[in-house]
């Protein structure tokens, strides 16, 4: 008989933190409901203390998710647990999510303390979330580099606390696979009543072991991981789900389950990425657009002989169509639907749809033919249209020898803008125009440019960081005319100043 793995996504917390990625409510929501078709067990929906936003969004994915259990993360600090509780009022299963750092490093450096009083300030914050939810997971921070010894005397000190599951997780992507595997078995080995509770494992990749850690944590006794939608989070990532996924579907002899739909795994995979604005990377395992590809030419006469001779995986496990429709100016509304909806985003509202597909056209008159990568920047600017501040034209006069000038219009809330300048190049002299429209100081700190695919007549993306009022701000712009995917990406920064 099978064991059960049970999957606790943290894409909509950890996997949020990357600058730049951040999402509204309603975006929120749309992935934490394609998070449930999916199948994940555990949603961590936020940190609610953390921000009025991050309270409203727990709220929302609570009242707007069925059977995943909704989970709030909190510090070991009583006016964050209640918070969170209150967050999580509407959730039909809850859990609270509390811990503190383990490490000597931890203690000592961020607490100034002990390994004695942290381990009651561990067993107190246990107990005190335990009067309010019945599943209380306690997380050990930086237990990757925590002395297993006393590792096992704060786990079976929560554990008899009330803890339900308790998370080892390797904050810093410090440990070795085998070191990891090492620690999960002196906890099963060592803490009295330890299958009283779930060991879960959370294993961050800033040396590139992840998912080498997270799998080596399952095979030691850990029946949870934390993982992300394409591997995102904070510095270099969290562990993909993909990855943990699609490695117990082909390793069946393993005789551990999980409740993934896998089928559902790349819609969602390109929902979070154009939601997020992050790419994801061409030879990234299961989800990048090279998984699947073969230019050698022995390996190509392999796979048309076979295809087993060099896919361990049937890309239709993963929900990938392998006759993938190329989108014209031919193509009707219905096909735009459903490259929208096998990219993850499903348009039932006709108009709506219609906006989209006028939007398309344009697109397609430019380019010819209409990829994938297209589709996701179609339904972002879309996404766009609701926003304070938004492009109403541009033009630029640039070349060789003569000096570009750049007009603009602004639509801000309703009223019409319009205003000209010089600049040294095109996007210098669009965005000195813009800023002449915006009165504010703002400073622009990093312009990155980036091709989705390939052609001189592809989309562009840009991505922006600019400061203002001492606080940074990440923008993105996508379209074939560089110029405006700039002007855009700066606008994007715009819409997200904070209200004075």
């Amino acid at each position: 008989m099978s064991e059960r793995l049970y999957i606790f996504d943290t894409t909509l917390r950890d996997g949020e933190q990357v600058p730049g990625c951040q999402l509204n409510t309603v975006e929120k929501i749309q992935v934490a409901r394609e998070l449930e078709r999916l199948g994940v067990d555990v949603i961590e929906a936020g940190f609610p203390i953390s921000s009025p936003g991050d309270f409203n969004s727990v709220i929302e994915i609570s009242k707007a998710v069925t059977w995943p259990v909704i989970c709030a993360l909190t510090r070991a600090v009583e006016r964050d647990i209640d918070v969170a509780f209150e967050a999580l009022k509407y959730a039909k299963h809850k859990r609270i999510h509390t811990g503190i750092g383990t490490s000597d490093e931890h203690i000592l450096y961020k607490f100034n303390s002990t390994r004695e009083e942290i381990l009651e300030r561990a067993v107190a914050a246990t107990k005190y979330a335990k009067r309010f939810v019945d599943d209380v997971e306690f997380y050990c921070e930086d237990a990757g580099r925590t002395n297993n010894e006393y590792l096992a005397q704060v786990v079976e000190a929560v554990i008899k606390a009330g803890a339900t599951v308790v998370n080892i997780p390797d904050t810093t992507g410090y440990c070795l696979p085998q070191e990891y595997f090492e620690k999960i078995k002196y906890l099963k080995e060592h803490v009295d009543h330890i299958d009283q509770a779930i060991i879960s494992t959370h294993c961050h990749n800033d040396l590139g072991m992840a998912t080498a850690n997270t799998f080596n944590g399952v095979m030691a006794g850990a029946r949870q991981v934390e993982v992300t939608v394409n591997g995102i989070g904070e510095r270099a990532g969290n562990t993909s789900l993909e990855e943990i996924a699609m490695i117990l579907k082909c390793h069946k002899q393993l005789n551990i389950d999980t409740n993934i739909n896998t089928s559902k795994i790349y819609p969602i995979s390109r929902l979070v990425s154009g939601l997020m604005n992050m790419p994801v990377q061409p030879n990234k395992a299961i989800v990048g657009r090279n998984a699947f590809s073969h230019s050698s030419g022995i390996h190509q006469d392999g796979v048309l002989k076979n295809v087993q001779t060099y896919e361990i995986i049937d890309p239709k496990d993963i929900g990938l169509d392998d006759n993938t429709i190329v989108l014209t100016a031919r193509s009707g509304r219905a096909a735009l639907k459903h490259r929208l909806h096998v990219n993850g985003f499903d348009i039932d509202d006709e108009e709506k749809l219609d906006k989209l597909y006028q939007k398309f056209l344009k697109i397609a008159d430019l380019k010819g033919e209409v990829n994938d990568a297209d589709i996701l920047v179609l339904a972002g600017a879309d996404m766009a249209d609701s926003r304070a501040v938004k492009l109403d034209f541009l033009q630029v006069t640039t070349g060789m020898g003569v000096k570009s000038v750049a007009s603009i219009g602004l639509d801000i809330s309703g009223q019409k803008f319009e205003a000209a300048s010089t600049g040294n190049g095109p996007v210098d002299a669009a965005i000195k125009a813009l800023k002449r429209i915006i009165m504010k100081q703002m400073t622009l700190k990093e312009f990155t440019i980036q091709a989705i695919s390939k052609g001189s007549d592809d989309v562009g993306k840009v991505h922006m960081q600019v400061e203002y009022d001492g606080q940074m701000y990440y923008g993105f712009g996508a379209n074939t005319d560089i110029v405006t995917a700039s002007v855009e990406a700066y606008i994007d920064c715009i819409n997200k100043f904070k209200k004075e």
